[in-house]
């Protein structure tokens, strides 16, 4: 059976083999817990709590700032000491709340269950958004504003992302193969919020054990399990739609704009515990990984533990890191220090070693067309990246750099180490800050 894939992309070593054998491990609470009030695409969430309140796990900390925005809950018991700015995976520092852990981990009293085959859509839809539930593959944006596309753009398909296609990273992998019956829950209230049609649940060949599970799970269900070809960026949303449906997101266009909606594996079980079981979202799986670490592992963790904790129940590390890394290698973000919280979004934690960090000074350009062949929008990097270097931004817009997803792929590929994505991604915050000005 031939895969289906997308245009353009490229096979870095996928570098699962470290982790994909290691099933979930809850990782221990530590003293201290570092909660960001900024875990989401949207207005940040506002302090609800002071210095000395006794908070439960649960528990609403920061109530949402707005419709694309969600409230953010304690992630266990203990004793609000500090409401401040702390450093952030952003590399700022932003407002969060500090809890020093009881180790109680006593719970507040749950949301009430909902039925998502008697319950109106719009009552899932709040208790969704009640949850504090975001995407969950890294983008972190509100699903319940995902959930609710304007009327004249009806939705017939919804698509989960159990694709996975970061190098490193376990964790949807791990979930599916051990809780693949809270996935399917969280597709039922997705199914019933979007009175879909279609549904489809898209898996890399690279995992031939999650696809057998899930495949025999779905039996019955009205969901295809699809098979994908092992190529990156085979999980970005406009390229899975693409490969599943053959529909094509236009140019500055949505996933609605085309009848379809996704959604990650591990977002679906998180909806699944708001609404099944009355669970705001505190707690994800995460991948801890790299050359650096003793013990690669896939750990349950809890939003705001720090990262040099996560480090210490993977045993460690072997030598000191060159370069530690929040999510994964083509997309995540680079972190200069251990001493930052996890987060919504932090779906792995991956460190290396020096030998293992590539250093290529920069050359030039030699007109190779690599960038070009990878690129999954089919756009021309390098000639953005010329422009906005030269600071000719509505020759870069023309162009459609507000078209690039930021998947690396074209960084990746460049025999000249020209840092191309880098720099489209500058070329897009100048084009919408431009915007934004009139």
């Amino acid at each position: 059976m031939r895969l289906k894939t997308f245009s353009g992309g490229l096979h870095p070593p996928d570098s699962k083999e470290f982790s994909a054998g290691c099933p979930i491990e809850d990782c221990p609470l530590p003293e201290e817990l570092v909660v960001p009030l900024s875990q989401h695409i949207g207005a940040p969430a506002k302090p609800v709590v002071q210095v000395g309140d006794r908070v439960l796990r649960g528990q609403v900390i920061g109530e949402s700032g707005g419709f694309v925005s969600v409230p953010v809950h304690a992630p266990t018991s203990g004793e609000v000491v500090a409401v401040e700015p702390r450093l952030h995976p952003s590399g700022r520092e932003l407002p969060a709340v500090v809890i020093r852990v009881d180790g109680e981990d006593s719970a507040a009293e749950p949301m009430s269950a909902l039925d998502p085959a008697t319950a109106e859509p719009d009552a899932l839809k709040d208790r969704i958004r009640e949850a504090g539930i975001v995407g969950m593959g890294g983008a972190t944006f509100p699903t319940h504003v995902k959930l609710s596309p304007p009327p004249e753009k009806p939705i017939d398909t919804l698509i989960l992302n159990g694709v996975e296609c970061e190098p490193f990273l376990t964790a949807d992998h791990r979930l599916m193969l051990e809780e693949g019956e809270k996935i399917l829950d969280g597709i039922a209230v997705l199914q019933r919020i979007l009175g879909v049609e279609k549904t489809y649940l898209g898996i890399e060949a690279n995992k031939p054990d999650a696809i057998d599970q899930m495949s025999a799970l779905c039996s019955g269900r009205n969901i295809e399990v699809v098979p994908l070809e092992v190529k990156y960026p085979q999980g970005a949303e406009k390229q899975l739609i693409c490969a599943i449906t053959g529909r094509e997101v236009p140019s500055g266009g949505l996933p609605m704009d085309v009848g379809v909606v996704v959604q990650n594996v591990g977002t679906c079980a998180a909806i699944a515990d708001a609404v099944l079981r009355g669970l705001p979202l505190v707690e994800r799986i995460a991948t801890v990984s790299g050359d650096a670490v003793v013990q690669p592992k896939n750990l349950r963790i809890r939003v705001g533990m720090s990262l040099a904790h996560l480090v210490e129940i993977c045993g460690g590390t072997r030598v000191e890191p060159a370069k530690i890394i929040m999510g994964g290698p083509m997309m995540g973000m680079a972190q200069l220090s251990l001493d930052v919280p996890a987060t919504r979004g932090t779906s792995g934690l991956l460190l290396f070693s020096e030998e293992k960090v590539v250093r290529r000074p920069e050359g030039p350009c030699i007109r190779c067309a690599r960038c070009v062949q990878a690129c999954p929008a089919r756009l021309l990097p390098t000639t953005i990246a010329a422009y906005t270097r030269l600071d000719m931004m509505d020759e870069a817009e023309q162009l459609g750099a507000l078209d690039c997803i930021e998947c690396g792929c074209c960084s990746y590929i460049c025999p000249a180490a020209l840092p191309l994505v880098q720099t489209i991604r500058h070329a897009k915050a100048a084009i919408m800050a431009r915007r934004r000005k009139g």
